[in-house]
């Protein structure tokens, strides 16, 4: 692990990267509940219409990706009776086991299947509302022979409610859709309510690692993580971790990046 940080009081919290048009809003799968009377849901994420390509549809619907799919993606996200992942993977070659990762909004999935090829021995699971992107990344995965990997179409909050106590060793959450609207604060992933639903799910001494190109919401998720009870910032508190090796640059992040956008991981560790 590169031990190298960034101090978050060094850099200009007034400067907000309002430009970056290409902003990865992939890791979107996941709502809350408010306290109305008939129980309004607040969602993170915007579903989108997006152009499915061939390869993608036929990941979809072919017997042979069949396997990667946990649930129907043509159908509405019902997660019901998914309460246990390491089952998943009871009859693969890692078994169950083995240590498992999810990833929340994981897009297009390049960088999910990039992660699962370089980790053979780790399990991933991956959860997404947009159908494009689990047919794409079924398809990569079964075009790769990956045995590590499983796609669940739906809610990823009301998947986490669903799973037991200390289950997961790293939860996975990049560049989340930062709702940059004041009036849209409440949407953002990371707030003291949805991080009790993280880390209730998480292992004792298991990871939460988000990055984020949106300087204030990098900002943002200091603040909230700093404060939770539960977590430890593994770059100690009020600074930001260096992009590890393990985490591949997303084409959004590279482009970014090269228009002088500023990148900031966090990793947080269950006390």
């Amino acid at each position: 692990m590169n031990t190298e940080m960034q101090t978050a009081s060094n850099i200009n919290t007034d400067s907000v990267n309002t430009d970056n048009v290409d902003v990865d809003t992939d890791a979107s799968s996941q709502t809350e509940e408010s306290t109305d009377k008939h129980i309004r849901i607040v969602n993170t994420f915007m579903k989108r219409r997006t152009h499915m390509n061939k390869n993608a549809e036929l990941a979809l619907t072919a017997p042979e990706f069949a396997h990667y799919l946990v649930n129907n993606s043509f159908g509405d996200g019902n997660l019901e009776g998914i309460n246990d992942l390491r089952a998943l993977f009871a009859d693969s070659p890692n078994g169950s086991d083995a240590p498992l990762t999810l990833e929340i909004g994981f897009g297009l999935g390049d960088s999910f299947i990039e992660m699962a090829a370089a980790e053979p021995t780790r399990n991933f699971v991956g959860v997404e509302v947009h159908e494009p992107g689990i047919g794409k990344c079924a398809y990569m995965a079964g075009t790769q022979g990956l045995t590590n990997v499983k796609i669940i179409n739906g809610d990823a909050i009301q998947l986490l409610k669903q799973l037991p106590e200390n289950h997961i060793d790293r939860i996975q959450l990049y560049f989340p859709d930062p709702w940059q609207k004041k009036r849209h604060y409440k949407r953002r992933f990371v707030s003291p309510e949805r991080m009790t639903i993280v880390t209730r799910s998480l292992k004792q001494g298991g990871w939460f690692h988000t990055a984020t190109d949106w300087e204030h919401y990098a900002f943002w998720m200091v603040e909230v993580l700093d404060a939770f009870a539960g977590l430890t910032n593994q770059a100690g508190a009020g600074n930001f971790t260096v992009r590890p090796d393990f985490r591949p640059m997303t084409k959004f992040e590279r482009r970014g990046l090269e228009r002088g956008h500023g990148v900031w991981d966090l990793i947080y560790i269950k006390d």
